[in-house]
């Protein structure tokens, strides 16, 4: 490896040990790309800090969606980290800072803050800062923080804790009702051959009645999950809760049956299968190459409809669209899809993490495609959220409210 370009002071050391934070943060950063951006910083000078953002984001970000998290990494890595130590430990719903406001943290705020924590790269000897005065009576507990929180703006430690917390939640469902019957002390028809049968012993004379009601069955389960890059945090989250839902000893729920989507369709079913959460989770990033790439909805319903709905879809199965609808495609395409499948699952839930602002709105023409084909259409982007899911096999969840905006 040829030598690095020399520097005054630390500047080389500061820039390997951001470098180092961002890898911490989530993002994909080799020795090539820490050359090109010392080599880079060398080149267009220290003069001005947009210079020196610019410089390191164009040699350092590969993916748009990384964008959010370098900028948070580098406004928190290039300040004073007195500051951030006391950011992070008392990141609490409830405090009050002497001479400054804090705001509530922005998507990827909390991953880079994580990651700068854990491994700082200087120390400063200067005077006392002002403290942070924490008000611990009206701040809520760790765990009611933790279901509440956006899975964007979680930590690396808080997301492997909301891991093992989505391993309690179930999916409720009420079973499905055939036509076949079976033999009851308690019914509502009467077993006819049952009575037949047993008269045949007593010369054609019925002694008591016999009643039969309906079998019950549980019904199964289709997930269709959205791993594109903006997707990629909800996406991890979801597979656990979907490998949970899978070996959930009384789930309710009969065959669950998983699938990936972004530029292509695939089953991961049998990756799912594996009892081991990390073994099962390893084998869907092999079986899927597509994650955190482009968004083809329409495509990928194409290829469920044509390939998979007749395995998986009979006996009144429900099906999980988990996307943020955010179609690069042709609209017509994924509304005749979706319509198809519609018609051939007994209930379509839509679960959309964009549900998490406030101010959403259904302009993007994906969303506004799906919204009146589904049957509900209900968030997923915090524990609480998906906690809450039992509702939308009850009733219409956010669908109705967002429809009336759409006229």
């Amino acid at each position: 490896m040829p030598p690095l370009p020399e520097t005054d002071g630390k500047l080389v050391e500061n820039i390997i040990h951001f470098a180092r934070a961002l890898r911490k943060a989530g993002l994909k950063v080799g020795t090539s790309q820490l050359k090109s951006a010392i080599s880079a910083v060398a080149a267009a000078g220290f003069t001005q800090r947009a210079d020196f953002y610019y410089a390191l984001r164009s040699t350092m970000v590969s993916r748009p969606e990384n964008l959010e998290v370098f900028h948070q990494v580098f406004h928190m890595f290039w300040r004073d980290p007195e500051f951030l130590e006391r950011m992070v430990r008392s990141m609490l719903p409830l405090m009050q800072t002497v001479g400054q406001d804090r705001a509530t943290p922005k998507a990827a705020e909390k991953r880079a803050a994580d990651a700068m924590f854990e491994d700082k790269p200087f120390a400063d000897s200067g005077p006392e800062r002002d403290t942070i005065e924490i008000d611990a009576e009206l701040s809520w507990s760790a765990n009611e923080v933790l279901r509440a929180q956006d899975f964007e703006q979680m930590s690396a430690s808080d997301l492997a804790m909301a891991a093992k917390l989505i391993r309690s939640l179930t999916l409720p469902v009420d079973p499905l009702m055939t036509r076949r019957h079976r033999p009851a002390t308690v019914g509502n028809r009467p077993d006819t051959r049952e009575m037949l049968r047993k008269s045949l012993r007593k010369g054609g004379e019925i002694e008591r009645l016999a009643l039969k009601k309906p079998r019950q069955r549980p019904p199964n389960l289709v997930v269709l999950c959205d791993i594109s890059g903006s997707m990629a945090t909800y996406a991890k989250m979801m597979m656990h809760f979907l490998h949970a839902l899978t070996w959930a000893r009384s789930s309710g729920w009969g065959k669950v049956h998983g699938f990936t989507f972004g530029t292509r369709l695939t089953n991961i079913s049998r990756a799912l299968a594996q009892r081991d959460v990390d073994l099962a989770l390893q084998a869907v990033g092999r079986d899927a190459p597509d994650w955190q790439g482009g968004t083809r909805i329409g495509e990928s319903l194409f290829r469920f409809n044509r390939e998979w709905s007749r395995r998986v879809l009979g006996q009144g199965a429900a099906v999980l669209l988990i996307t943020d609808g955010l179609e690069r495609g042709d609209t017509t395409l994924l509304k005749s899809e979706a319509e198809r499948l519609a018609r051939t699952c007994r209930r379509l839930i839509w679960l959309n993490p964009l549900l998490r602002f406030e101010g959403f709105s259904p302009e993007a023409g994906g969303i506004r495609t799906l919204l009146p084909i589904v049957d509900s259409f209900h968030a997923c982007h915090s524990l609480d959220s998906l906690a809450d899911l039992g509702k939308a096999f009850d009733g219409e969840g956010e669908k109705q409210r967002y429809t009336l905006l759409m006229k």
